[in-house]
């Protein structure tokens, strides 16, 4: 999962190596938080208009996630 989101994150920025994919210990719900930390001029590409691409990301990660019998929930930070 963590790749994942990392080749997505990277996909869509213009500094690729500032993007960084991190995971924090499931939670008593049993999900696990993703956070995509990217360079603050690539803020606006990776959320999108409106949050649209965003959105797309969360949707593409619970799909993923479903497929592993796991809950996930991504932040953009």
């Amino acid at each position: 999962m963590k790749d994942l989101l990392t080749i997505i994150a990277k996909g869509l920025v213009e500094n690729p190596d500032a993007v960084e994919v991190t995971a924090d210990a499931p939670n008593e719900e049993d999900v696990t938080v993703y956070h995509i930390h990217v360079a603050e001029d690539d803020m606006g590409r990776i959320i999108g208009k409106q949050g649209r691409i965003a959105k797309a990301i969360r949707t593409i990660a619970r799909s993923a996630a479903v497929r592993n019998e796991q809950k996930v929930m991504v932040e953009i930070d």
